[in-house]
């Protein structure tokens, strides 16, 4: 093995319906951590990213972005959904929920491409996403920090 070579990172592709599913728990699992250092990990050292109208490339970007990101995002709740995938791909849906400092909650709603790599590090994601406020009141998403858990509703089951 190449020193320098990342380690894989499974499940890898050619993707399977239950794999995918796994890849995108994964990922809804390591956003709703909020570790940036540790989330950038399953990208590729290079790996290229559209989040709205920001464009980056690189783990060192990565996780500044997501640093800023949580900052300012507060109380936030994730949610991700299979839409699709093949091969190396993956489409996602998804919704999150959080307010800013003023105490205003959103649900911003969105969908991600992603490839990977041979190792199942993400090379490319692009996400594209719309912020809706909400009231207090009209919140879906109640677990406490971090992981959500397996008895809580996904996407489908609440109707987004």
């Amino acid at each position: 093995m190449n020193p320098t070579a990342e380690a894989p990172r499974p499940p890898l592709p050619s993707f399977t319906q239950e794999t995918a599913a796994q890849k995108v728990r994964m990922a809804e699992d390591g956003w709703n951590s909020k570790n940036p250092a540790q989330v950038a990990l399953a990208y590729t050292p290079d790996s290229q990213w559209r989040n709205r109208s920001t464009f980056l490339q690189g783990r060192e970007a990565i996780e500044a972005f997501l640093t800023d990101k949580w900052n300012r995002e507060q109380d936030y709740r994730l949610i991700k959904e299979l839409w699709a995938f093949h091969e190396n791909r993956i489409a996602v849906r998804f919704a999150y929920e959080w307010h800013n400092e003023q105490g205003q909650w959103f649900r911003s709603y969105g969908n991600e491409n992603w490839e990977f790599d041979e190792q199942g590090l993400m090379r490319i994601r692009i996400a594209s996403i719309n912020d809706l406020p909400i009231l207090e009141s009209e919140r879906k998403f109640f677990w406490t920090s971090g992981r959500r858990p397996d008895d809580h509703a996904g996407l489908s089951d609440l109707g987004l």
